[in-house]
């Protein structure tokens, strides 16, 4: 093939990994701002001065051929290599630019990061930010995100991670339930009450606690409750509206403790496994981080460091029988 005629196509390879690494026209469409029709062509052009198919199209995916993928993971490298070097380039201007994608739970998004972020914005007023708002995991690279800020036991190994600041879960209940169905002293007794239980698929709802002084072990406790969901906002909701003992995180809790809403239950022992016990920002690792990325990192990293204002509970340490709250509740 002629030369000329192979530069011509360079876009169309780039485009062909980038439909690799999506698995979908839609999706890789929306990534590189075309649209579907624009894609399905350039595809379908590369194809005709390969010689060969480098897609399979069925009606519910499409996925690269054993030639797709060759010319995707022998030009892969090169096309980051590119969008690296470019991204050096523009980030050379003073101050922070462009758009930060960026991925963050649901609760903790809607009560803890939006609220910040006009403090950013209004420091950084050439940076754009899309927030995309979601529990679910996402491969931050594939999807295009340029940061996460996730609440996780441990940040996964092959990313770049921060620690934002230190959270703890918390059981709470307004008053009124309390006044009703009476204040468990020990974790047994929160079989007698109605538990909000965070749903996660295949759970099964037990409560684990650990004492914060003694020598008492670990408790797990099986729970039931008349309402579970998959949102800690809607838990504190059924929670001030009477309903039971919600186990939260203090970010959820922060507010409505700090109004005299809810009140704490059990505040000597401290939920465990839950929920993680740190928040973190997290990144794909890249060998060039972009201005807008790091000024905001370095902004929720200011941001996050007090916590989230849930008092902490100090125990007296003292004897104790610890019996009654070891074991399996009866």
């Amino acid at each position: 093939m002629d030369s000329r005629r192979v530069e011509t196509l360079w876009a169309h390879v780039h485009w062909l990994t980038v439909l690799g690494q999506l698995g979908s026209f839609t999706a890789a469409a929306q990534r590189l701002s075309v649209s579907k029709a624009a894609m399905s062509a350039r595809i379908a052009e590369l194809e005709r001065a390969a010689g060969v198919p480098l897609v399979h199209r069925t009606t519910r995916s499409v996925r690269l051929t054993e030639a797709g993928q060759q010319l995707a993971d022998a030009t892969g490298g090169a096309f980051e290599a590119i969008a690296t070097a470019f991204a050096g380039i523009k980030d050379l201007a003073a101050a922070p630019r462009g758009l930060l994608r960026i991925t963050a739970p649901v609760a903790l998004a809607r009560q803890q990061l939006v609220p910040r972020l006009p403090a950013f914005l209004r420091a950084h007023p050439e940076v754009r930010i899309e927030l995309d708002l979601s529990d679910r995991l996402v491969p931050l690279a594939q999807e295009g995100f340029d940061l996460a800020i996730r609440h996780t036991p441990a940040p996964p190994e092959t990313h770049v991670a921060w620690t934002l600041c230190a959270t703890e879960s918390v059981l709470v209940a307004s008053r009124s339930y309390l006044r009703r169905r009476g204040t468990p002293h020990t974790p047994a007794e929160l079989a007698e009450h109605e538990c909000l239980h965070y749903l996660r698929p295949g759970d099964t709802p037990t409560w684990q606690l650990l004492p914060r002084s003694g020598p008492a072990a670990k408790v797990t406790v099986p729970v039931a409750g008349c309402f579970v969901a998959n949102n800690s906002e809607a838990l504190r909701e059924a929670a001030l509206g009477g309903l039971g003992i919600a186990l939260l995180p203090d970010f959820s809790a922060q507010a409505a403790l700090a109004a005299g809403k809810l009140q704490r239950v059990l505040p000597a022992w401290r939920p465990v496994g839950s929920f993680g016990e740190h928040l973190y920002a997290i990144r794909p690792y890249t060998p060039y981080v972009p201005r807008a990325v790091q000024a905001f990192i370095g902004f929720v990293r200011e941001a996050f460091k007090p916590g989230f204002g849930v008092a902490r509970v100090r125990v007296k340490k003292k004897p104790t029988d610890c019996s009654a709250g070891s074991g399996s509740p009866q």
